[in-house]
């Protein structure tokens, strides 16, 4: 049976685990193994690591950190950062990782989804859309941790994408990461409407509430969040935390009520 995937998405800078608000201001909260050997002794349905620093400083992916990560992870591993050649997915494929996630590289070349797809299979090769509103209400991708704007419009960025062979595709909303007060519903719906690839939605979950309303909004989605697997509290002490087996069976109920 098809479940929602209940999806915490770490951030590495400076080799360590960060957590970002609005991708500014990112707080150190911990080394990101010991963070994954938590998550696998909590049964995580899947882990995305992202290396914020990588497409921004046009640095290669760091693969002995890679490595080291898919050695320890017991859960699908999708990782993203810097990751902008068709050989540079393959090699991380080889080293074990499930997915892998591309952003700029995408945007800046669409046609190089084709190729990926093509060598590793599309179901390894994830678009991650970082999106904020503008002051004109329209939606727009930007990449570069939200520093460079590209004027593309997410919903037609998905459909190209979809036709290019990506696999799966994440839509994170910059205006609500780190703000935990729930996702941007509105946003999700345009992309789930758009395309029929698995969705992952990132950006703005603050309790296991925000889940459930995402899964009851459109039941089989991957529910991504940061903040609220890594902090407790609104003094936001590190903690990293995840949903025990009997909310997550609670959440997967809710989806199958949709069908």
């Amino acid at each position: 049976m098809l479940r929602p995937r209940i999806i915490p998405c770490l951030l590495i800078k400076n080799n360590g685990l960060v957590k970002t608000v609005k991708f500014a201001n990112p707080k150190y909260v911990g080394d990101p193994i010991n963070a994954v050997k938590i998550f696998n002794e909590k049964e995580v349905d899947e882990l995305i690591v992202s290396d914020i620093d990588a497409s921004v400083y046009n640095k290669e992916p760091d693969y002995a950190r890679i490595r080291n990560l898919a050695a320890e992870c017991r859960m699908p591993l999708c990782y993203g950062g810097g990751v902008k050649t068709v050989e540079q997915v393959e090699r991380i494929i080889s080293l074990g990782v499930e997915k892998v996630a591309v952003s700029s590289a995408a945007v800046d070349n669409p046609e190089l989804i084709a190729g990926m797809s093509a060598v590793v299979g599309s179901q390894s090769v994830v678009v991650v859309m970082d999106v904020k509103k503008g002051k004109n209400g329209k939606y727009e991708i930007w990449t570069h941790n939200g520093g460079r704007a590209t004027g593309k419009c997410p919903v037609a960025f998905a459909k190209l994408m979809e036709s290019l062979g990506a696999g799966e595709v994440v839509v994170n909303s910059i205006d609500n990461d780190g703000v935990m007060k729930g996702y941007d519903m509105s946003l999700a719906r345009m992309i789930r409407e758009s395309i029929t690839l698995p969705l992952t939605v990132l950006g703005g979950a603050g309790s296991l509430k925000d889940i459930g309303e995402l899964i009851d909004a459109f039941g089989i989605v991957g529910a991504a969040a940061g903040s609220l697997f890594v902090f407790k509290g609104v003094y936001r002490a590190v903690l990293i935390n995840y949903p025990s087996r009997v909310e997550k069976d609670a959440l997967a109920a809710q989806a199958h009520r949709l069908d």
